[in-house]
């Protein structure tokens, strides 16, 4: 499994764990509905700077969303 895969299973896991729909995470990480939906489709190249957006609207650290939790 890439990281790219790994990044998108965890923002979704954890996201649905939140019971946080796409449009509300994009919302609290200050992104686009659309770039959320992306990022969930692997559609999307992400930055650091991405990554702890979203780090911050889901209240994880940012190395929790690029763990393997499948080993």
């Amino acid at each position: 499994m890439t990281l790219k895969h790994i990044f998108r299973e965890n923002v979704k896991f954890y996201r649905k764990q939140l019971n946080l729909s796409q449009e509300k995470l994009a919302e609290l990480s200050n992104l686009s509905t659309n770039y959320i939906g992306d990022i969930e489709r692997t559609n999307r190249k992400v930055t650091i700077d991405t990554i702890e957006k979203i780090a911050k609207g889901l209240n994880v650290d940012p190395s929790l969303l690029l763990v393997n939790r499948q080993k």
